[in-house]
């Protein structure tokens, strides 16, 4: 069947028009089954980083939104296997105009002097550590954010608050670089806890418990969740991981929402590519008949037709993947990326599946054609006037 590669690759592009429509008919179909794979196998199949297996997030077993007592915190940290318990609270608020995607970035408070405990990858002066230690109105950010938004060490950040209502000015005390999305911003609960009525204070929305023993995760969680079974507050401990992954329960049944999307996709392009195909082949039907008449056997028109159809799919598919790892490095890059699992922006898995369902689109589109050509006698071809 090599030997017919020419001939394949020159029938492909004798209708150069109808070829480039159906390239990027089915690389655009492509790109958006390789975003939806990414997505997929991020959230559901990749395991958690080294530094994320040894956190585990505590919260209202209820929902997000409910907070538990500060008074957790002594007993989280008492626990076998437990090497530091911190608090952090979701912020939220505006930074200038909230219309503006690259003013949306994650904003903690936190306790200043656990967060680089906790993060023990974030990589940041002791100077400046200390500094944002010693300021209660001071604040760390992420070097991708500083980045973004051209801000220095001692530039301020005004932010208004919505779940802790008011004005807030931050100073930026220190820079911490990280392998990962760094659009993040963190600054001491205190200071923002202090501006609260009484009746809102004491209490925390997450507490971020730093273990010894990655091995020990569930046995630990399961342990703390025990611990306030009876509790007028339950918790639900997990892996930060899985907690990333628990934000998507609040959009539904995110599995069947990626798999139906999949689904239409493929099944579109496929009526595309079949319709393309059958044009293709109803249109070289003396052709074929002069194939025939120079020897080719029915076995070899099939695979001629058959070929041309996965050629430009799978041409259609690698362009399409090359697009989605373009648009995922985007999204790494971008203000909500810091909200997401680490997101392969080049997945060895998906450049196979995406191969592979290409071709199969290609072979399922023209397989009803291609055994109508090479059934044709020569005479039924010959005679044939379409």
């Amino acid at each position: 069947m090599f030997r017919y590669l020419p001939l394949i690759l020159k029938n492909c592009w004798r209708n150069r028009r109808r070829t480039v429509l159906t390239v990027i008919s089915i690389g655009v179909s492509m790109c958006l089954l390789g975003v939806m794979l990414t997505m997929y196998t991020a959230f559901f199949l990749s395991n958690p980083t080294p530094e994320q297996a040894t956190r585990l997030v505590v919260r209202n077993r209820i929902s997000l939104t409910q907070p538990m007592p500060q008074s957790y915190q002594a007993a989280l940290r008492q626990m076998p296997g437990v090497t530091e318990v911190m608090i952090a609270n979701w912020f939220g608020g505006t930074y200038k105009d909230a219309r503006d995607p690259k003013n949306q970035f994650a904003r903690f408070a936190v306790e200043p002097e656990k967060i680089f405990k906790v993060y023990g990858e974030f990589q940041i002066p002791d100077d400046e550590r200390k500094a944002f230690e010693r300021d209660r109105a001071g604040c760390v950010i992420g070097r991708d954010l500083a980045r973004i938004h051209n801000l220095k060490v001692g530039d301020k950040i005004p932010l208004t608050g919505d779940i802790y209502p008011g004005q807030y000015e931050f100073t930026v005390r220190g820079i911490f670089d990280y392998t990962g999305n760094s659009q993040i911003m963190y600054f001491n609960k205190e200071y923002v806890e202090q501006t609260l009525p009484e009746r809102r204070r004491g209490l925390a929305g997450m507490y971020y418990v730093k273990i010894d023993d990655p091995a020990k995760s569930a046995s630990i969680a399961n342990a703390i969740d025990e611990q306030y079974r009876n509790s007028p507050t339950q918790t639900k401990t997990e892996d930060e991981h899985a907690f990333s992954v628990g934000f998507l329960s609040l959009l539904g049944n995110v599995k069947l929402f990626l798999a139906a999307i999949s689904a239409a996709v493929m099944f579109t392009i496929l009526l595309v590519s079949a319709n393309t195909m059958a044009m293709s082949v109803r249109e070289r039907v003396r052709e074929i008949g002069v194939l025939k008449t120079l020897g080719f056997t029915s076995g070899s028109v099939l695979g001629l037709v058959l070929g041309e159809a996965c050629a430009i799919s799978l041409v259609g598919g690698a362009i399409g993947y090359a697009i989605s790892t373009f648009l995922m490095q985007l999204v790494v890059k971008s203000p909500f990326g810091g909200f997401l699992p680490p997101l392969p922006v080049a997945d060895l898995r998906g450049v196979i599946t995406c191969l592979i369902v290409a071709a199969s689109i290609g072979l399922i589109s023209s397989l009803i054609p291609a055994l109508g050509a090479s059934r044709l006698s020569i005479v039924a071809a010959l005679r044939s006037t379409d």
